[in-house]
């Protein structure tokens, strides 16, 4: 399916201009809605309409988008048609503010060339998808924050489409990974097919007071309201980044001051880490776990994601559904 874009703002022109892209759309991930929460199952507030039911029409959510570029305008330097690109969670920006120079979160649609990112060769457009979103957010933090060092020990909220990844990366960096979850279903998953070196649920007091002051990193990505003290105390004297937005965070003063513990927050990442991610996963092998749908299931998966059925990641196969 040709996406052609516009510099004057608009999606859909068949023009292509100076610096832009034109791409046919193979693979879109969209799992948004996360399939862990912190408390009950996800509501998806993301793809409801005005009247509460779900609705694909609603779910607006124009990122997350792997293809092949079919026309580049003249002024393009470094994507040639025929190449695997990406694109991420924001297509377009002044380019010149300070807030660019970390990163950045803009809610157009646009498509330039600044922000595509080359998928190598080799590396499924399915599973390069959720990369852009899930993928960066996650990774972002890591790297920020020295979360890449071996043998340190890293704790994961929530093993959802985030959570999943942040499993991989951990391994990848040669961490201790903890998944800290809701549910006991998601123990093999944890264990067996990510990896992870241990597993508790969170709800266990005794498996938490067991994990007091064991890890150097926590990467929370439970979605819905829950507590930040009892997390916070699992770190010996490190950083906890959360990924999520809670209707509040309460934290006791003593959990940051007395033990030297920091709480962050992160959503995206700058165009240069989002590629040095990709590559990095394409070196590495490292895939998003994905279950592939075509349009005509969008209902029975917006479902899917309420009762938190994905594993890890729904990708819509743009390129086979017509």
């Amino acid at each position: 399916m040709p996406i052609s874009v516009g510099e004057e703002g608009h999606v859909g022109s068949s023009a292509c201009r100076n610096s832009d892209l034109e791409t046919s759309c193979s693979a879109v991930s969209r799992s948004d809605m996360a399939a862990e929460c912190g408390s009950g199952n996800c509501d998806a507030w993301a793809a409801r309409d005005p009247f509460g039911i779900l609705s694909p029409y609603k779910f607006d959510r124009k990122h997350e988008i792997a293809g092949v570029v079919a026309k580049v305008g003249a002024d393009v330097r470094n994507f040639k048609v025929g190449d695997h690109v990406g694109v991420g969670t924001y297509v377009n920006s002044c380019r010149d503010c300070e807030k660019l120079s970390r990163e950045l979160l803009l809610k157009t649609h646009l498509h330039f060339q600044w922000y595509c990112f080359k998928i190598p060769d080799g590396y499924p457009l399915e599973k390069a998808a959720p990369l852009l979103c899930a993928g960066i957010t996650v990774y972002t933090p890591m790297m920020r924050h020295n979360m890449n060092q071996p043998g340190k020990s890293l704790g994961v909220i929530g093993l959802g489409g985030l959570g999943h990844m942040a499993v991989k990366f951990g391994k990848a960096f040669g961490l201790k990974v903890t998944v800290i979850s809701t549910s006991e279903s998601k123990r093999e998953e944890a264990v067996r097919l990510l990896g992870a070196d241990n597993f508790v649920i969170s709800s266990d007091e005794n498996q938490i007071e067991s994990l007091k002051s064991s890890l150097h990193f926590i990467i929370d990505t439970a979605s819905g309201d829950h507590p930040f003290d009892p997390y916070l105390s699992l770190l010996k004297v490190g950083v906890m980044a959360l990924h999520s937005f809670p209707s509040e965070i309460k934290v006791h003063p003593a959990n940051l001051n007395l033990g030297g513990r920091s709480l962050s927050g992160s959503v995206t990442g700058a165009t240069k880490d989002i590629q040095e991610m990709i590559n990095l996963c394409a070196a590495n092998k490292i895939y998003p776990d994905i279950e592939m749908l075509k349009m005509d299931y969008i209902h029975e998966a917006l479902q899917r994601l309420v009762d938190r059925d994905v594993r890890f990641r729904f990708v819509i196969d743009i390129e086979n559904s017509f």
